[in-house]
């Protein structure tokens, strides 16, 4: 005797299964290690540029680095060359969170889990494109782990389910902004003195900003700025002495970029160093 099914639960379990078959299209399967996992993601496919994302889960305690780690730390590393169709990949950085080293330093990075939104310019749109990428970062509890991860993926969907979930991560990407706008989170003023450089900050009652900064190239290594105690009233005073220099770098006329991180929002200023 065969027993019937309800129409009802057919219908459901076949919903089911074709929101997986969608999901299964718009993100790559889990790259697993031992204490982190990494997948890549795609947006809608609407034209020549798109929207991607490289999504990471670590396990409780560890983390991952910006793309400045701060005092100690390896940054992630990207290579995208082995795709199919693709013309150029930007990686986009989510505001990072400050916390100890463990050595007495700063490390700037992300805990639990993130998605780095990609920008990715099809070379013809009208063409099929495939996105394959290596990806070299390091996991951190008390010792770091270097991870190599490979994970490849085909934009195709015209309505990805994806897109929700990168654009979050897009709005958390910080914004450009200008010195001395009147954002009510803001960096008013830059003052350099010999190698000491002060950074003028305003925001919002009850927030306290982190201050980050880095150099022209990936090769500068300067340190990550700290609240000062002679701050004016109304403002928050950050500093940082012009270290980590590469060999035969000059600071005169450095151009620098500073990002600004508070609760809900953050910014990125550039500046030029007299």
């Amino acid at each position: 005797m065969t027993a019937s099914v309800p129409l009802r639960l057919v219908a459901g379990l076949l919903a089911t299964a074709l929101c997986s078959a969608a999901q299964a299209q718009d993100a790559s399967p889990w790259q697993i290690d031992s204490h982190s996992q990494l997948r890549l993601m795609a947006g809608s496919r609407s034209g020549p540029v798109m929207l991607g994302g490289i999504a990471i889960q670590l396990a409780p305690g560890w983390h991952t680095y910006w793309r400045n780690p701060g005092d100690s730390g390896v940054p992630p590393r990207f290579d995208f060359s082995k795709s199919d169709n693709v013309d150029s990949v930007t990686v986009l950085w989510p505001a990072p969170k400050q916390f100890d080293d463990g050595a007495g330093g700063q490390s700037l990075g992300y805990k639990k889990a993130l998605i780095l939104p990609l920008r990715v310019v099809a070379k013809d749109a009208s063409k099929p494109l495939t996105l394959r990428a290596k990806i070299d970062y390091a996991v951190c509890e008390k010792l770091c782990i270097p991870v190599e991860a490979k994970a490849e993926l085909a934009f195709t969907s015209v309505a990805s389910t994806e897109d929700s979930a990168l654009t979050a991560a897009l709005d958390s990407v910080p914004k450009p902004a200008t010195i001395g706008d009147n954002n009510p989170l803001s960096i008013r003023d830059v003052k350099r003195d010999g190698r000491k450089v002060t950074v003028d900050v305003v925001a919002p009652e009850g927030i306290a900003p982190s201050l980050f900064v880095e150099g022209p190239t990936p090769e500068w290594a300067l340190p990550v700025p700290k609240p000062r105690p002679d701050s004016p009233a109304g403002v928050r005073r950050f500093g940082f002495e012009l270290d980590g220099l590469p060999p035969g770098a000059s600071a005169d006329g450095a151009a620098l970029k500073l990002t600004l991180v508070g609760a809900d929002k953050a910014y990125e200023f550039n500046v030029n160093l007299n």
